[in-house]
């Protein structure tokens, strides 16, 4: 279904713009990264309160490292695919969103080929926008009553709790510790976590890519769990947005970053300089984050889940956004 540019507003804190420079060695080379670094101070501006010296980096200029953390015990319980049963029936979760005449859906402006504002148009595109678009025409009826929010990874989770946002449209992999912040619809997309490096360092492992290096991950990411719990040797930086660490890589402060594969895929076609290594862990899935509690929202989110996926808008989003850059049968990563 065609619908009008939703509405978008600025987000907090994080960076923006494509992020599309290489990493040649020499003056040219150092031109184009400084490039990219102004490209993404110009989209922190554009949001409205980025971080204040670029390219998700603290005051001082120096990468963030995080502290080590113990790794929670698995439960045996927990079913990342669990949700609640799909319903075309507005409770009152639903009935409060349409009284406040917007529905407010946080996404990715980052992300190429999932959330990414198009420098020609200004409008943010992408799969998951498309899957936005579509949740937000069939809960409001009107486009035009759905307004997109840029929102940072770390963040996603406490603009759901602080109401900052109605729901979560962001590549947000479902986890058991996360189930317990927030609820989540049946997922619409599985991913697992992959390993981005510089073409010239030739490596084929994560071992080789990672003992005695710097890794790179989005904070409150799966790449940060995986990276905490298996390091593989490896010293961690994290940032607000994982495009910052193809930045941080472009200009020689990371070794490798790691994010789900279908990302490390968009950074991989925005600068050839780099690659995706084969080697991949924590298969799991994405799903729409909503606040826990509002049952009838997330039965609704599911119930247009469905009809997306059965419409065969699913695979057509997918085939316009993700097939140029994943170059895999989209069977792989249907739920």
């Amino acid at each position: 279904m065609r619908t009008a540019p939703s509405r978008t507003t600025d987000g907090a804190a994080g960076t923006g713009g494509d992020g599309t420079g290489t990493n040649h060695a020499g003056r040219a080379g150092r031109a184009r990264a400084a490039a990219v670094v102004a490209l993404l101070a110009a989209g922190a501006t554009l949001l409205g309160a980025g971080s204040p010296q670029g390219a998700g980096l603290p005051a001082g200029g120096r990468p963030r490292q995080a502290a080590p953390q113990a790794a929670p015990a698995a439960d045996p319980n927990c079913d990342t695919g669990r949700s609640v049963p799909p319903s075309t029936v507005d409770g009152p979760a639903v009935k409060a969103i349409k009284d406040n005449k917007t529905l407010v859906i946080g996404v990715d402006q980052n992300s190429y080929r999932w959330g990414a504002r198009n420098p020609a148009t200004g409008e943010i595109e992408g799969f998951d926008i498309d899957l936005a678009k579509a949740i937000g025409t069939a809960l409001m009826g009107d486009p035009s009553k759905v307004t997109f929010k840029a929102v940072p990874t770390a963040e996603r989770i406490k603009f759901i709790q602080d109401g900052k946002v109605d729901m979560i449209v962001r590549t947000m992999t479902i986890t058991c510790e996360r189930m317990e912040q927030v609820a989540f619809s049946k997922p619409y997309f599985k991913t697992a976590n992959r390993l981005l490096v510089p073409k010239a360092r030739g490596v084929k492992t994560f071992d080789e890519a990672l003992n005695g290096r710097t890794a790179c991950a989005a904070r409150s990411s799966s790449a940060e769990d995986e990276l905490t719990k298996n390091p593989h040797g490896s010293k961690l930086v994290t940032v607000e947005n994982q495009l910052d660490c193809l930045v941080l890589m472009q200009l020689g402060k990371v070794d490798a970053t790691m994010t789900d594969d279908g990302l490390a895929a968009g950074q991989a076609a925005q600068d050839t300089t780099v690659t995706l290594l084969d080697e991949q862990v924590r298969p799991g899935v994405m799903g729409v984050a909503m606040k826990l509690g509002n049952t009838d929202l997330v039965a609704r989110v599911n119930q247009v889940l469905a009809d997306y996926q059965a419409s065969g808008a699913w695979r057509d989003s997918y085939d316009k956004w993700l097939k140029p850059t994943m170059h895999d049968d989209a069977e792989r990563f249907r739920p």
